[in-house]
């Protein structure tokens, strides 16, 4: 969808990259500048490595990419990342505030001089901030730690770096509005998205509730705080989930678990449910012990309740198969998109991207 689309890619680490593979899933050509010598630090994110020495986090966000490697503090290699720039759609960087404008590619400038440019900056706590951006901070100051983790236990981080990951999606999103805006006028523009906001905004029901209610949110494990049952039960074998969203749903958990107790007019709203919490989840969580959890999971998906095994990353990719897992690509595209490059070598297409450009692509391309 996005076939002549020319991302050039002055990120590194998570965010950026994530945002330059999703839309080079999409279909973009994107040229990843790195550093001589060390390229993208997270080349050095591991183990493990795979046979080519290259980290599984680096692989994991850099698919669909060619990569040169280039000093912008060098004449020369300033004036390739220049040449770039002039025939590129869309820049994506995330570099501190006045770095790029101290070796002359500063977001200003580059706009004035090429006005039908895109320009994506990302930053951890918005523009002018000098605090580097890492997910683990943004997720401790942004109140994600605070509602994350068992209540009585401490503050407990995501177990992805979701921060950066949210924010890589939605600079890919701020690209693609700037561009359809592109179409309409013309005129190219700044886009800015940072760590901080991106988090914040992705508190969604747990800040409203806070606005709301007047009081302030907090742990609930692995419970919700507006909705029962919702939350993470044990059957016979193996932990389960099961996620009541209506009142409907409620009554066709009853019909398969069959709970007398928990059939009073009470109940029937997830109002009533959420006022005895502590009752309904003990009588559920008797019920859901005595059978296997495949054998409920069964039961339910046909009665249309929401559950689910609790599986282990190793379960998720040996279910995703030979196409939808690889080690050197990863986890196929959540977009409608395809791979068409493994994940780059430092500086593997610098030979042809300093002779020809972004026609490296076509050649590339022609049989």
């Amino acid at each position: 969808m996005l076939s002549g689309i020319r991302i050039l890619d002055l990120s590194r680490v998570l965010a950026g990259p994530l945002c330059t593979m999703i839309l080079a899933d999409l279909g973009a050509d994107v040229i990843k500048v790195e550093r001589p010598g060390v390229g993208d630090e997270t080349r050095g994110w591991g183990p493990p490595f795979d046979p080519e020495g290259r980290s599984a986090y680096f692989l994991s966000i850099n698919r669909n990419k060619c990569s040169v490697a280039a000093d912008l503090r060098d004449p020369a290699d300033r004036d390739l990342v220049l040449g770039l720039m002039a025939e590129a759609d869309v820049v994506v960087e995330n570099f501190l505030p006045g770095a790029l404008d101290r070796v002359g590619l500063g977001p200003e400038a580059m706009l004035a001089l090429h006005p039908r440019l895109v320009w994506c900056s990302i930053s951890g706590f918005g523009p002018g901030s000098l605090r580097p951006g890492y997910d683990f901070v943004v997720q401790a100051e942004q109140g994600w730690m605070a509602i994350t983790g068992d209540p009585d236990g401490a503050p407990m981080k995501a177990g992805v770096a979701l921060a950066d990951v949210v924010t890589g999606k939605d600079a890919a999103i701020a690209v693609l509005a700037a561009l359809v805006e592109r179409s309409r006028t013309g005129a190219g523009r700044r886009v800015e998205v940072s760590l901080a906001a991106s988090a914040t905004a992705a508190l969604i029901n747990a800040a409203q509730n806070a606005l709301v209610g007047g009081g302030d949110a907090r742990r609930w494990g692995n419970a919700h705080p507006n909705l029962v049952p919702y939350q993470l039960f044990r059957a016979r074998d193996r932990d389960i989930v099961v996620a009541v969203g209506n009142d409907g749903q409620w009554q066709a958990l009853l019909d398969v678990l069959g709970v007398p107790a928990l059939r009073e007019a009470s109940l029937r709203t997830n109002a009533g449910r959420l006022a005895a919490r502590e009752r309904v989840v003990e009588a559920l969580a008797r019920a859901l012990r005595e059978r296997p959890a495949a054998e409920w999971t069964t039961r339910l998906d046909a009665a249309g309740v929401p559950s689910g095994v609790v599986r282990s990353v190793r379960e998720v990719l040996d279910d995703a198969g030979g196409v939808g897992a690889s080690a050197v690509t990863g986890i196929a595209p959540s977009v409608p998109g395809t791979v068409r490059l493994p994940p780059p070598a430092l500086d593997e297409h610098g030979a042809s991207i300093r002779a020809h450009g972004w026609r490296h692509f076509a050649m590339w391309q022609e049989p």
